[in-house]
């Protein structure tokens, strides 16, 4: 018959023990060191293992806050893009109606569909600038002098 390898059993609970810890006591249990207790050699020396020298861990601060900044100064310029990029279609008053989405710079598409979606659910946002002929400015593009009669009989 094989023999069964004894494997070391972790104490129970017992109930003075749950009442103990639900009262909020933090007693040690038999065999366990309190920070009091232990030798001040060993809780220096696990520190000390689980630390990193001070000008590493400066020179990863000053490394991390470089790539923040680069990411927030790519941030800025995509939010920037995006703005230009609804004020072409020339569709919106202010282009900056549209919130911003990344794969509005991707694709144009998804771009013109965001203001067409804007557009229909808010028309009050659509720009107001007249497009075509409204009647107003010079008429013929003839730079000569002005004949009067010949306007007269133009508009007769």
């Amino acid at each position: 018959m094989p023999h069964a390898q004894k494997t070391p059993q972790e104490p129970q609970e017992t109930p003075q023990d749950v009442h103990h810890a639900a009262e909020g006591h933090d007693e040690p249990q038999d065999g366990q060191e309190t920070p009091q207790d232990a030798p001040e050699g060993q809780e220096e020396s696990q520190e000390t293992a689980e630390t990193f020298p001070r000008e590493y861990v400066e020179k990863l601060r000053q490394e991390n806050g470089r790539y923040r900044q680069r990411a927030q100064e790519a941030d800025d310029l995509a939010h920037r893009l995006h703005v230009q990029l609804v004020k072409a279609t020339g569709r919106l008053a202010d282009p900056e109606d549209l919130p911003f989405a990344d794969d509005h710079l991707d694709d144009p598409a998804k771009l013109q569909s965001a203001v067409d979606d804007l557009l229909a659910r808010k028309p009050h946002l659509a720009s107001r600038r007249p497009r075509g002929d409204v009647g107003q400015g010079q008429m013929s593009d003839s730079h000569g002098t002005v004949d009067l009669a010949a306007l007269l009989r133009s508009r007769a």
